[in-house]
């Protein structure tokens, strides 16, 4: 109701000799505060939410706003760790069940996470992407309640998989973790029980697959000499390089060109407008190699089941090849404008559908909704993985993640 309004019903009352009415302050205002914040963070990023938007969408002045929350990082921080503190709780199983067997133990902590990650689905990207902007005391304390839910969560792990070297016990932990999280970053619609099924399905098979043994890792390709090999391309790789390493908001047009090897900033505007048609190249960039993947594996196949094979293949090499531009297009599409990322989106959405289309063909009990949760859950876990080992660790090489997606999209 506007403030005019309000006016008008109390000058309403007044005539009328009735009691002016009271405009009650909700008694879960907080709790609010908390879910609108962690929505719109999570949408659009830490830097791309003013504490005014954040006011508007809760109808109510941003000086009521300030009077729970001192400051836009207070309520940032404080939304970050309590999602890290429900993802710690999810873990922990109930004293009851203590006494289950570790396959059971493992399904029901698989369950808890799923209905937490349901929960708190429309604010689990913030959790996902937004930590680099904590102050360094507060991504101390976010890391070391992550690192007891993963710790809770590779000890049941191996009570049930006690022949699994610890290192291939961490790539499994980060792969249920990243299925199941995976929700957050899409918006594939699916009934509840439907949603869980599906999820629970994709975890238990990653719980019990037989990961490749370790591999031996080539050696890494040395990087050609900034300073006498200028390209727009490396422009745009440095560019996407400090994207990752500080955030696109922490990163200036200066800081680009000083990376890039060029004489002034003013050089960066001979190739680009702006720093945001950077970003947008990168984007496009990320989105082309996925779709001109897809046409050439289909038409060199027999069957879709090889089809999507070549295209997983196809996927973790080029996510190797580019770690940092795999995480930068799941990490700051909130900072791309908003009409190339409406086309961005649909891009993806396509990408997504090709995938999802060749995997009902090879599993017709999935509906085309199943299919699409699943090549979202399969691709999150090569980024995640990818954050996590890098691209050269051993138990974490080219072939570990192609056979953990296979196990996601083919059970």
């Amino acid at each position: 109701m506007s403030a005019g309004a309000n006016r008008k019903d109390h000058g309403a009352a007044a005539a009328s000799g009735q009691p002016r009415p009271v405009r009650r302050r909700p008694k879960n205002r907080r709790a609010m505060i908390a879910a609108t914040s962690a929505e719109a963070f999570s949408t659009l990023g830490y830097h791309g939410v003013s504490m005014e938007e954040i006011a508007s969408q809760l109808d109510i002045s941003s000086t009521a706003l300030y009077r729970h929350y001192p400051s836009k990082y207070a309520l940032f921080r404080e939304e970050m760790l309590r999602l890290s503190s429900v993802c710690l709780q999810a873990v922990a199983l109930p004293s009851g069940d203590s006494d289950l067997p570790p396959d059971d133990r493992v399904r029901v902590m698989i369950d808890s996470l799923i209905a937490a990650s349901i929960a708190h689905r429309r604010s689990a990207a913030l959790l996902r992407w937004q930590g680099r902007y904590l102050t360094a005391e507060d991504r101390r304390e976010l890391g070391a309640e992550l690192a007891a839910a993963d710790r809770g969560m590779r000890a049941l792990l191996a009570e049930l998989r006690p022949e699994l070297s610890e290192d291939s016990n961490a790539v499994l932990s980060q792969s249920l973790y990243s299925i199941i999280t995976s929700i957050g970053d899409h918006h594939v619609t699916l009934p509840v029980k439907a949603l869980n099924r599906r999820l629970h399905a994709a975890c238990v098979a990653v719980s019990h697959g037989d990961l490749p043994g370790p591999v031996p890792m080539p050696e890494p390709e040395l990087a050609p000499d900034p300073g006498t090999l200028f390209t727009p391309d490396l422009l745009l790789r440095k560019s996407i390089e400090l994207f990752h390493e500080r955030g696109y908001p922490n990163v200036s047009v200066e800081d680009i060109a000083e990376a890039s090897g060029l004489p002034a900033p003013s050089a960066v505007y001979r190739y680009y407008r702006s720093k945001g048609d950077i970003l947008t190249a990168a984007f496009r960039r990320a989105a082309k190699l996925v779709s001109d993947a897809v046409g050439p594996a289909v038409a060199a196949s027999t069957s879709p089941e090889q089809a999507l094979t070549t295209l997983i293949e196809q996927y973790v090499a080029g996510s190797f090849k580019e770690r940092e531009l795999t995480f930068v297009y799941y990490a700051e599409i909130g900072n791309v404008e908003p009409t190339e990322r409406t086309l961005l989106r649909n891009v993806q959405r396509l990408n997504v559908e090709e995938w999802a289309r060749l995997l009902v063909a090879a599993r017709p009990e999935l509906t085309a909704a199943e299919a699409r949760l699943l090549v979202h859950s399969a691709l999150a876990l090569v980024v995640d993985l990818g954050r996590r080992f890098g691209s050269a660790h051993p138990a974490c090489a080219q072939v570990h993640v192609a056979y953990l997606m296979r196990t996601v999209l083919f059970g």
